[in-house]
């Protein structure tokens, strides 16, 4: 990994997600770096008041988790960071009217680059694991309701996102969630 000079920025196509570049400092000993500063991830433009942190472990490459959100008014932005391994991660704005509405984005992340992908509310989330040993930290900006927790089919035709793997292990909730147009899930931009 070649530090950065400075904490950065770097603006996907969808408006409001954002990767982060942090700035790590090393030496002969390691290295160190901020994983978040709410005052310094404002002025890169990532407002946002986190209230949980969370984090999964998978034990292979291959596996899939995701295209998930909570439903208003449980919808969550996350801020994303691989601390194990590494992970593909995806973001799809279905926020009706935004003017990237189904559209999606991926972002390689690892505990080796030490990039963040800040997600807004109003997007899908999903990740498939490149490495095994991969683990996942998230913040999250609303808190975990069970309700309003929903799944949409990875595979969904109209969205077609190139998770870049044939055959993804799953979870049952994952294997069997309904298309977009076959759900409840709906965002206004």
């Amino acid at each position: 990994m070649t530090p950065n000079k400075a904490l950065t920025a770097v603006k996907t196509e969808l408006d409001g997600a954002i990767i982060v570049e942090p700035l790590v400092h090393g030496d002969s000993r390691g290295w160190f770096y901020e994983s978040y500063s709410k005052k310094k991830y404002e002025e890169l433009g990532i407002k946002a008041d986190f209230v949980q942190d969370n984090r999964s472990y998978s034990a292979q490459k291959g596996i899939l988790r995701g295209l998930h959100c909570q439903l208003d008014p449980f919808a969550q932005a996350k801020l994303i960071t691989c601390t194990k391994g590494a992970i593909l991660d995806i973001a799809v704005d279905i926020r009706e009217g935004s003017p990237t509405y189904m559209k999606w984005v991926k972002v390689e992340l690892s505990a080796e680059n030490k990039r963040q992908f800040f997600i807004p509310r109003g997007f899908l989330h999903g990740f498939v694991t490149l490495t095994d040993e991969v683990e996942v930290m998230y913040k999250t900006d609303n808190y975990y309701e069970p309700s309003a927790d929903r799944s949409i089919a990875f595979n969904d035709p109209d969205i077609n996102v190139d998770w870049g793997i044939e055959s993804p292990v799953l979870s049952a909730k994952d294997s069997s969630a309904p298309l977009l147009k076959d759900s409840d899930v709906k965002f206004t931009y």
